[in-house]
């Protein structure tokens, strides 16, 4: 267990599902009360089945996108458990499609979610870690964008890599108060935004798509868990990360090593 965690008070968004699920219940596990942020109608029933296990979780509505329900989430998580001292900005989608074809719609939905979303929520609780002058920032990056990309990604991949500007520039900003701000970068994980690819991809087989990413990773031919999201999450957001900011975390399975997908190929 990490007992530096224990006690302490996170925000994690999107939290209902997904990475956002896997590192609240590594959160909760280490000892902290999380919060669980989400637009989702599955947030009561994930809030419902965590206390169930005797998790000291607390559930908020929140549409990241938008600056008056995260200034009113923000609240209620302070009302309810006095403070915040770590922040996962989480939340994020997808709508595959390349930049001539992504209309303006779903270019501006993923825009407002996965950037402005980061930055609505970041902005909301900074004040309160400043003023206690010691606080923990993850945001949810990805390997997309930052270090690759694949047809049909122009937009989100545009995002991002924003949100890893976005973790620098914040960091160094917030140092000077005792706060750490870093970028998690996920490769390929099981989660509904992965079954979401898959079906877009290959709508008659989606297992194909899946299954055909699963081979191409170098570590054990496998998707990522939500779970080991979940404990990269807990070190980024524990004291035990006390030293580092500003730093993007590759979490991949290697799937990002192979300099082509031929040569020295079996």
């Amino acid at each position: 267990m990490m007992s530096d965690l224990a006690g302490k008070v996170v925000l994690v968004t999107g939290a209902a599902m997904g990475n956002g699920l896997g590192i609240v219940k590594v959160l909760a596990a280490h000892g902290a009360k999380v919060a669980l942020a989400d637009i989702s109608e599955k947030l009561d029933e994930t809030v419902h089945n965590l206390q169930a296990a005797n998790y000291d979780v607390f559930g908020v509505k929140m549409n990241v996108a938008e600056t008056t329900s995260v200034q009113q989430g923000v609240a209620q998580v302070i009302e309810h458990y006095g403070t915040i001292d770590g922040l996962m900005n989480n939340a994020g989608i997808i709508r595959l499609g390349s930049l001539l074809n992504t209309s303006d719609q779903d270019r501006d939905l993923q825009f407002s979610i996965n950037i402005n979303g980061v930055w609505n929520v970041t902005k909301a609780v900074l004040p309160t870690m400043i003023a206690h002058k010691k606080g923990r920032i993850c945001n949810m990056s990805s390997v997309t964008g930052v270090m690759v990309a694949d047809p049909g990604e122009c937009a989100y991949a545009t995002t991002k890599a924003a949100i890893m500007g976005f973790t620098r520039a914040v960091a160094r900003e917030v140092a000077q108060y005792g706060i750490t701000a870093n970028a998690i970068l996920p490769g390929y994980i099981q989660t509904p935004m992965a079954d979401q690819i898959a079906q877009e991809s290959t709508p008659d087989d989606p297992n194909q798509t899946t299954q055909g990413i699963a081979s191409a990773v170098p570590l054990q031919h496998r998707l990522g868990t939500i779970e080991e999201v979940g404990e990269l999450a807990a070190f980024l957001l524990s004291d035990r990360a006390s030293y580092l900011t500003a730093t993007p975390v590759v979490i991949d399975g290697g799937s990002t090593l192979p300099e082509t997908v031929s040569v020295g190929s079996e």
